[in-house]
């Protein structure tokens, strides 16, 4: 098949982009081409950036393809530009939104396809609802051949997923696990939480590409294993023979004291800090044999890995470290008042 993917160089498109590769399709990618050195060499490469519509269409012409992708598509006006610039160049149109959208907090713990989207605690959450909203009436009025992909927590080697960190990623959760220190954990680390290994995800939606019962459908793609946010961050641990040592604090005071850029609000009780567990069956249905197999322990192994081995990966975060320390002295202080 003749495939576009728009991004095809992150976490999750990555993946996606090495599988199409080694299986022979005939595989473009159009991005600003900033990792383009770790594109295997198979693949075209549109190097454009995708906001300027009549560059995209003096590079691609009227090429059509089988499917294209949209990987980093996060405002209604970003799908309405791509509704333009393919409503006749694809025969299917795969849009990645977020299971962020499902509402929280959702009626029942067990998450479908047909679980209420609303999130009244993230923006971005909000927005890919209305694109959602957007491509949904397309395939109703105008028959645009959309498929909607829900991911939750996809992750690869490049990053350990952890709850709370500042803007600068995971490596300084990582750094004070290493250092002795305590790391904030949101709660009391008992909510349960799903994270899916790059590969696996993109096994199952690779399977929904060219798939005739995908048009028009919505589909959730995660590793069927549910852990804790304190088995998770055991895990990491373990994998950077530190020890691990929680330091509990509400998910609702976090959100309260973070500064905005961390976005704890979004990020925890929009997100993280909600316990779910999510019912792929859908998935299973349309793409026969798909199995998430590469258990967190694994797969975060690999990443500790990787990210001991790569040094330009490891970047520091003080002022993170330092807001930190701030909340456990200051919580500290407080549970000391009140002893008397």
């Amino acid at each position: 098949m003749k495939i576009l993917l728009i991004g095809g160089t992150g976490t999750i498109s990555s993946a996606i982009t090495r599988q199409l590769a080694e299986s022979g399709h005939d595989l473009w990618l159009l991005n600003r081409g900033n990792r383009k050195a770790e594109v295997p060499a198979s693949v075209k490469q549109v190097i454009c950036d995708i906001n300027d519509e009549p560059a995209v269409l003096q590079k691609i012409g009227d090429t059509r393809f089988d499917a294209v992708c949209e990987f980093i598509g996060f405002l209604p006006s970003q799908v309405e530009r791509d509704i333009r610039l393919f409503r006749d160049r694809t025969s299917q149109y795969i849009y990645i939104s977020s299971a962020s959208a499902y509402n929280k907090p959702a009626a029942s713990h067990i998450i479908t396809e047909g679980t209420a989207l609303a999130n009244p605690y993230w923006q971005y959450s909000r927005d890919k609802i209305a694109c959602e909203e957007l491509l949904m009436r397309e395939y109703r009025e105008k028959g645009f051949p959309v498929t909607i992909v829900r991911p939750s927590h996809t992750y690869c080697e490049r990053g350990v997923p952890v709850s709370v960190h500042g803007p600068k990623g995971s490596w300084q959760v990582l750094k004070r696990m290493m250092e002795g220190k305590p790391v904030i954990v949101h709660g009391d680390g008992s909510s349960l939480w799903t994270l899916t290994w790059n590969e696996d995800f993109a096994r199952g939606f690779i399977g929904l590409i060219g798939n005739p019962k995908a048009i028009g459908e919505a589909f959730q793609i995660m590793s069927d294993e549910q852990l804790t946010w304190n088995q998770i961050y055991a895990a990491a641990a373990q994998a950077l023979g530190a020890t691990f040592r929680p330091y509990y604090v509400s998910s609702a005071y976090l959100a309260e004291i973070s500064p905005k850029e961390y976005d704890l609000l979004g990020n925890l009780i929009g997100d993280k800090a909600v316990s779910v567990m999510f019912d792929c069956t859908k998935l299973k249905r349309a793409v026969p044999g798909f199995q998430a197999t590469t258990r967190f322990d694994e797969g975060v192994r690999r990443c500790v890995s990787y990210l001991l081995s790569h040094p330009e990966l490891q970047v520091e975060d003080p002022e993170f470290d330092a807001w930190c320390d701030r909340v456990i002295a200051t919580l500290e202080q407080t549970k000391s008042s009140f002893k008397g």
